[in-house]
């Protein structure tokens, strides 16, 4: 396939890939890639999906290979705008700090470029409005954060940053129909244009960064590989968006977001507004089987209200619809453990959603992404690139570490579902959640735990923090100061969930627990009144407690 092919991307001007600093470039070749199907000068890696993942493959690739090829079945937007083959763009995205960083090291300028497009840099915790099931999170002053932005402007951001690499090439409306190789080694791909014509790709390392509907499985088989083992998880999640203009004078607005609580016997419904670019709320809805959102408008707002708290569709009276409501519902935890395969053939990596998919509600899914991603240039750093024996299980190990913290976090609620298909809860698991459970208690009062939770929460830290001595001991001890009774709005912030007609609400009179109540603001001091979230806040008492 020519490189001049009409099918590949064309982009802003493109600079010189880095090369690997001295003492970690590839070893000259040698009779190890003999037979490999590559070319024994030139060190040629393939990714297969042009989507987030992809990018972020050729991006950690492109310092340690002659040529990246990008094989992506879609036609690219020309800009931040939808994909035909990403439904789940619509719906509500966080970047957690621990993968914006991850992106940041592949990427040198993704933080700045993305804001100055118009994503929300919103720190943690006290750009958070959360309602857990434990209670109201303190909003504590800033240990970490997250990026808010549309899906379409993220991916926009990080193909702007690819496409600035002068080794990297992407092939759209291309499909990929299978690997060559062997059980040992894999050696390129097929792949078919928009012409039909199959070609061969040679490849001294294939990544497969396809996404959910991966079919590396099955091509695995067809090298004569044995099955890998998958674990499912499904809590029947079914996911609803809407775009909003955000009322005027919410600039700077939280994150608000109406947590599920798994324990509770009924369906899990959760209800989030992100701030995005273009002065626009993103307002994201979920549920669990026997209490899912629909498609139709007018079941919205009533849905948001049948939340654990009505605070979103509280705020939703003053913003303005801009779009239809969109739904998604290929939501399952599915982890496949390539990690722990008996057999794995060189030059081959697995990463992203090919390798774990998340139920989106925890957010980390592109974060996971990112780090396996950074897990895949490491590794090309410490094993001396492309050619290294060993190096694609090595990769892949390395990732799965990356994926472990978001897949125990997700599954270690979604479990408890009562609808959930798939594994169920263990006494192991039931023993871990009571701890978990006191642990989100304890964070709504206690500082040095909700920045551990935090900490892994953002996938800043492993699991591990959660069990270190200082914590234990804050979490044996419990929550030292009395819970909120409604959510820690700014007074500035509380007047956009006040109704004008106030009959409409059950009973017709004013509930004492509600949000717009003057005695329930739950705020700390230096965010009462005042609209500036970056200095310090430090936990309060509700007035009236």
């Amino acid at each position: 396939m020519s490189e001049s092919t009409s099918r590949e991307q064309s982009g802003p001007r493109r600079i010189p890939a880095p090369r690997p600093a001295s003492g970690t470039a590839d070893p000259a070749p040698d009779a190890t890639t003999a037979g490999t199907g590559a070319s024994p000068t030139r060190r040629e890696a393939v990714v297969i999906g042009g989507g987030l993942t992809g990018m972020l493959a050729a991006a950690a690739l492109a310092p340690y290979a002659d040529r990246v090829t990008v094989i992506e079945r879609d036609v690219l937007p020309a800009g931040p705008e939808p994909r035909a083959f990403l439904p789940q763009a619509q719906h509500g995205h966080m970047l957690w700090s621990g993968g914006a960083e991850a992106i940041e090291g592949l990427l040198p300028g993704f933080s700045e470029r993305l804001l100055a497009a118009g994503a929300h840099r919103i720190p943690l915790t006290s750009g958070m409005v959360s309602f857990s099931p434990g209670g109201w999170y303190r909003r504590w002053r800033p240990t970490h954060y997250l990026f808010s932005a549309t899906r379409d402007l993220i991916d926009w951001t990080v193909r702007q940053g690819v496409a600035r690499l002068a080794n990297v090439r992407v092939i759209e409306d291309t499909r990929v129909l299978g690997l060559t190789g062997a059980c040992d080694r894999v050696t390129g791909l097929r792949i078919s244009g928009r012409e039909g014509t199959e070609e061969l790709l040679l490849a001294t390392l294939v990544v497969d960064a396809s996404g959910r509907g991966t079919r590396t499985p099955r091509w695995l088989r067809e090298l004569g590989l044995p099955e890998v083992r998958e674990e499912l998880v499904d809590s029947g999640v079914v996911y609803a968006s809407r775009l909003y203009q955000a009322p005027p004078g919410t600039d700077r607005f939280p994150v608000v977001n109406i947590q599920a609580a798994a324990r509770e016997p009924r369906p899990g419904k959760v209800a989030t507004i992100l701030p995005v670019e273009g002065d626009r709320w993103l307002v994201t809805l979920s549920g669990t089987r026997g209490g899912r959102p629909t498609s139709d408008s007018a079941d919205f707002e009533p849905f948001a209200r049948s939340a654990r708290h009505p605070v979103v569709a509280d705020l939703l009276q003053y913003a303005k619809p801009l779009s239809e409501v969109s739904t998604f519902a290929n939501t399952a935890n599915r982890r496949r453990y390539f990690e722990k395969s008996r057999l794995w053939p060189e030059g081959f990596v697995v990463l992203g959603d090919a390798v774990a998919s998340f139920n989106p509600v925890y957010g980390h899914g592109m974060s996971v992404a990112a780090q396996g991603a950074r897990a895949l240039r490491r590794t090309l750093l410490a094993e001396g690139g492309l050619r290294a024996a060993g190096l694609a299980r090595r990769t892949q190990r390395a990732v799965a570490a990356s994926v472990s913290v978001a897949w125990d976090l997700a599954t270690g609620q979604d479990i408890f579902y009562p609808e959930t298909v798939g594994k169920r809860p263990t006494l192991a698991d039931k023993a871990l959640s009571r701890y978990v459970d006191r642990l989100v208690l304890t964070a709504t009062a206690d500082f040095v735990v909700a920045t551990a939770l935090t900490e892994v929460m953002t996938l800043s830290a492993p699991i591990s923090t959660l069990v270190r001595p200082r914590v234990l001991l804050h979490a044996l001890r419990g929550p030292t100061m009395p819970q909120l009774t409604g959510p820690p709005l700014t007074e500035r912030e509380l007047r956009f969930t006040r109704r004008t007609d106030r009959a409409d609400r059950p009973g017709g009179t004013e509930r004492a627990d509600h949000p717009d109540h003057p005695d329930r603001t739950g705020l700390g001091p230096g965010l009462r009144g005042r609209t500036d979230r970056t200095g310090p806040v430090e936990p309060v008492e509700p007035a009236g407690a």
